[in-house]
């Protein structure tokens, strides 16, 4: 099993994590990370996208010319998708981009960018969060004595005000809830910050497979 170094706010190391294999020691599944990454890009995805076909536009009830005698094309309605205003041929139309994916798929990922991290060195173990102001210089003073570098996801059970406060002017700084935390954004992070209580708690759903 992996054991991971507990550190401290101020980057002192702690008692050891073990960390169970299955969870957090397996080799990534590349098709299954695909799969789940893309299908979670697909769900961000609005999906309003409308146009008006030839049922929809105004007018065009009356015949805009008669049949024969004009030297010109006929034409039945001036909606059809020939004529300018008329109506669109094959346009979107609002639709949801959500796809299906099996619950163990979605776990295999999840347990795959974990130990992506684990495997690389970037995953952090924190014992936990806590600060007394919302100051975002001492926000950063946490990231900087464990380590962190880049963008970095922060996953714990619950946040207070003041980390939300004191980080929320930090651009590479994200929170996720231990409860809701993706696979999409643990990969898009170079590092991830666990606090001591979410990794436990992730780690008892996904390993009751």
């Amino acid at each position: 099993m992996p054991n991971i170094q507990v550190v401290n706010q101020e980057g002192k190391a702690l008692k050891a994590l073990e960390l169970s294999d299955f969870v957090f020691g397996i080799e990534p599944h590349q098709q299954a990370i695909f799969d789940v990454v893309q299908s979670q890009r697909a769900a961000m995805r609005q999906g309003t996208a409308s146009v008006k076909d030839r049922s929809e536009v105004r007018g065009g009830g009356k015949r805009p010319w008669r049949q024969k005698g004009t030297g010109r094309a006929r034409h039945g309605s001036s909606r059809s998708p020939i004529w300018r205003s008329g109506g669109v041929t094959f346009g979107p139309t609002p639709r949801s981009y959500r796809v299906k994916l099996n619950q163990k798929v979605r776990q295999l990922a999840l347990r795959s960018a974990l130990s992506f991290h684990a495997k690389n060195n970037t995953l952090i173990v924190i014992d936990a969060l806590n600060l007394e102001q919302p100051k975002t210089k001492a926000f950063k003073a946490m990231l900087n004595a464990t380590g962190v570098e880049g963008k970095v996801l922060v996953v714990a059970n619950e946040f207070s005000d003041n980390l939300a406060l004191a980080a929320r002017n930090i651009p590479t700084v994200q929170f996720s809830l231990a409860s809701h935390v993706s696979t999409y954004d643990i990969l898009n992070a170079k590092t991830l910050l666990l606090t001591k209580d979410a990794a436990l708690a992730i780690q008892e759903v996904l390993d009751n497979e």
